[in-house]
């Protein structure tokens, strides 16, 4: 009798599991997508609305429809904020898309003490951006080392934090400093997955160094290269901490070098803060990456074309 009514009951729980499986993905999915609306879907739709918006930080905003987009086209910061992001992507996505690659060529091989030169170039990737701010800010002062250094060779000291377009290149190299080693790390995965009897044929073909890295690992590691230049365009348009420490709260001289997320940080924030107004900011530059993002993808499709 037990056992029949084992058997019995075997159907029973089986349909129990089947009954409960669909819902049981959801139950796992359910504290990242709880996450995922809480802290990305939720200040986006919010931001989105309050584009539309004159909402300050203490008042309630009424629709306004584009008169924010409308007013950007007049503001003289919005279009200095919009310069500098894009010469910023054009200054700095090229070197971070070429320089790391080079740096994985040379890390790559097994000799002695080439982790130490691994751990080393990755250093600036995991130190905290406040402090290697404050340590370029401190060796790029008129009274800091590399001014020193010109000084003492004859050459006189540089501004290169009161200077408009020094102080934008400054802050790009440190970007580029900070960059090289995580970008690095994704193309020594990549360089990896090169076959070596591609880089034996060239050898044998004659084939110079030169001519092997342009025919055999640029080709190999062209999709790398379009995700890196991706993410480099997004980060590096969307910079904020780099030229927010070396030119200050006020975007360096008259403003001159403020980015686009400095001007929404500086116009959304604080007791009078025009939170519609920086939400129409940060609408435009969401706007402008998704446009990046599809233009190198475009890119993409069409050397495989």
């Amino acid at each position: 009798m037990a056992s029949s009514s084992t058997v019995s009951d075997g159907p029973r729980r089986a349909a129990r599991v089947r009954r409960h499986l669909p819902s049981s993905p959801w139950l796992f999915a359910a504290p990242g997508l709880l996450i995922t609306g809480v802290f990305i879907l939720y200040p986006f739709v919010s931001t989105l609305i309050n584009a539309f918006t004159d909402r300050r930080t203490l008042i309630p905003g009424r629709f306004v429809g584009l008169a924010n987009f409308r007013e950007l086209l007049h503001d003289d910061m919005f279009w200095i904020g919009l310069r500098n992001s894009t010469l910023y992507v054009l200054g700095v996505v090229p070197a971070l898309v070429l320089l790391p690659l080079l740096l994985a060529l040379l890390v790559q091989k097994n000799i002695p003490g080439i982790t130490f030169f691994r751990s080393a170039f990755y250093t600036p990737v995991v130190a905290s951006i406040v402090v290697v701010g404050l340590i370029w800010v401190w060796l790029l002062d008129e009274r800091g080392l590399v001014n020193a250094l010109l000084e003492a060779i004859g050459v006189g000291r540089v501004g290169f934090l009161s200077d408009q377009w020094l102080l934008l290149l400054s802050a790009m190299a440190v970007t580029v400093w900070r960059g090289l080693g995580y970008y690095m790390i994704i193309y020594l995965a990549a360089l990896a997955n090169v076959p070596r009897e591609l880089h034996e044929a060239a050898m044998v073909d004659g084939a110079g160094a030169v001519r092997r890295f342009l025919t055999v690992t640029v080709p190999a590691v062209r999709s790398t290269m379009v995700l890196v230049g991706a993410l480099s365009s997004v980060s590096a348009f969307k910079v904020f901490s780099e030229v927010y420490l070396m030119a200050g709260p006020d975007g360096g001289p008259a403003g001159e070098d403020t980015t686009l997320v400095m001007l929404v940080q500086r116009t959304g924030t604080g007791l009078s803060g025009r939170v519609g107004y920086a939400s129409a900011i940060s609408v435009v530059v969401f706007a402008v990456t998704v446009v990046l993002m599809l233009l190198v993808l475009r890119a993409d499709r069409k050397e495989e074309a």
